[in-house]
């Protein structure tokens, strides 16, 4: 009989408990689909990077590819431990990560507060370990970032969008905050899925509470 997973009972797995995964590096596409950008550093100087996880990482991708000032994006599995991971592994909670988009952006054409404002908008950040019915440690929602003033950045933004979230009787925020460790670029399919995919699966959208950075 089937039974439900209960996000309750899910948790990212020990490093010595996850998949060996493998060596050799999944190969991506030279240009993005959209905007014929690499998806592979070096990037120009100037930019900055930060990795955004919520949820499903095709529908995600597309809300930052389609911000002026953003450079490039990419769907990567990020937080976890298995090198190299595949699709199907990451699915089975074994890996420790969770699907993310690589973000690069311009900060003098598209400022934190923009990126935060997208992140927290368009999806739930209190649902533990899952986006709707999409259910396992690889849906958490997360920010890792790559250098102190994104960190410090990230946590006054959820401290904002915590009260905007209070005040409007939400519960509290789940999302996991922290210095990027690294990352693994997802398959070549997964890539600007959605611009290849224009009628693909999707379950991002506003998530009924506006964000507005403190003061």
């Amino acid at each position: 009989m089937f039974r439900r997973v209960n996000p309750a009972d899910l948790k990212v797995p020990a490093p010595e408990d996850t998949l060996p995964g493998r060596q050799t590096e999944v190969q991506v596409p030279a240009a993005h689909y959209v905007n014929g950008n690499p998806l592979v550093g070096p990037f120009p100087e100037g930019t900055e990077s930060i990795v955004f996880g919520m949820g499903c990482f095709w529908g995600a991708e597309r809300l930052f590819w389609e911000q002026d000032g953003v450079y490039t994006t990419a769907a990567i599995y990020a937080g976890g431990t298995t090198p190299n991971p595949t699709y199907e592994e990451t699915c089975t909670g074994r890996t420790g990560h969770t699907e993310a988009v690589l973000v690069v952006y311009h900060p003098d054409q598209v400022d934190l507060p923009q990126l935060f404002k997208i992140f927290w908008e368009n999806h739930d950040p209190t649902q533990y370990m899952g986006q709707g019915n999409d259910i396992g440690t690889q849906y958490r929602s997360a920010i890792y970032t790559t250098n102190d003033e994104q960190l410090a950045a990230a946590e006054a933004s959820k401290a904002a969008y915590q009260e905007r979230l209070t005040a409007t009787g939400f519960g509290e925020i789940t999302t996991e905050i922290g210095p990027s460790d690294g990352f693994y670029y997802g398959e070549d399919y997964h890539q600007q899925y959605l611009a290849k995919h224009p009628g693909g699966y999707c379950n991002h959208g506003f998530c009924q509470v506006s964000f507005e950075p403190a003061s």
